[in-house]
């Protein structure tokens, strides 16, 4: 098996893919790979210019210039050096061909067909030589890498940042059009009513409007901490009754805190959805 088995060129505004390489290899990991490349393309505005996706036997390696990022899977045997050295080498071809006017104005994946071979003639080098030729030095790349590591992405940021990109519920920092929460259940719409119902009863109780009012966010929309979120809330909650201990009877601190408790249950065991669509390289 070759070392880079995937490299792709694309836009950094949308992520339309402007070329890519031949790909004669196909295994499972590599599929879910080209998978989170593609999530990766499509909120690479909201990423470092340089980062990393690390897997099981195969990483992701990407660098962004000028409007333009060029992106790689290799293998995990292959030195993250290495692969910057091949992204930077692929960047001064690929910038040696085509200005900024060509690039901002095409309009269709892979109008640069012809950047392909060329791709493909670097990928080859760096994977079968053993001492290729590099137009940046190695040891300058695993120098400016000690002094400023590349990203490293989770799942989770891919998935926020991509959510983001494409106008989603929650602009922080990871996730994806393609990447959804789960279909909401029946315990779930029942948790959501309920929490509606104890927020109209404590409007004039700040506190409590809150908590309720954020459980029921918590449950709809997807955010990196919410099971740590959804248990603060359930703690308060559960101070909040102790505290009007003596003003409320026993059967409405039980049912507040256990409205307060299926909420909870309902926030950590719903997750994403995974959409799995073709990568399209």
């Amino acid at each position: 098996m070759s070392l880079i088995l995937f490299a792709f060129v694309v836009r950094v505004r949308d992520g339309l893919p402007l070329s890519a390489s031949t790909d004669f290899e196909h295994n499972k990991e590599l599929q879910e790979r080209k998978q989170q490349l593609k999530t990766v393309s499509k909120a690479l505005s909201l990423l470092p210019e340089r980062g990393t996706v690390k897997g099981k036997d195969l990483n992701i390696y990407f660098i962004s210039s000028e409007g333009v990022s060029y992106m790689t899977i290799c293998s995990s045997s292959f030195s993250a050096a290495m692969a910057f050295c091949f992204l930077e080498d692929l960047r001064w071809e690929f910038r040696a061909s085509y200005d900024n006017t060509s690039i901002g104005l095409v309009s269709r994946p892979y109008p640069f067909l012809e950047f392909d071979s060329v791709i493909q003639k670097i990928k080859h080098h760096y994977s079968y030589s053993s001492f290729p030729s590099l137009r940046m030095n190695l040891a300058a790349v695993e120098e400016e890498l000690r002094v400023r590591p590349s990203k490293i992405l989770t799942a989770e940021d891919m998935v926020m940042h991509n959510g983001t990109a494409n106008g989603h519920a929650q602009p922080v920092s990871g996730t994806a059009a393609s990447e959804r929460m789960e279909p909401v259940t029946g315990l779930g719409i029942l948790s959501l009513l309920l929490n509606i119902m104890c927020a109209s009863l404590n409007l004039i109780r700040g506190v409590h409007l809150i908590e309720y009012t954020l459980q029921c966010y918590l449950y709809l929309f997807f955010t990196s901490v919410k099971k740590l979120q959804s248990f603060l809330a359930l703690a308060f909650v559960f101070l909040c009754n102790i505290y009007l201990y003596g003003l409320r009877n026993i059967w409405q601190l039980l049912f507040h805190t256990a409205v307060a408790s299926l909420s909870t249950c309902q926030i950590s065991t719903r997750k994403l959805q995974e959409k799995l669509d073709d990568c399209g390289v």
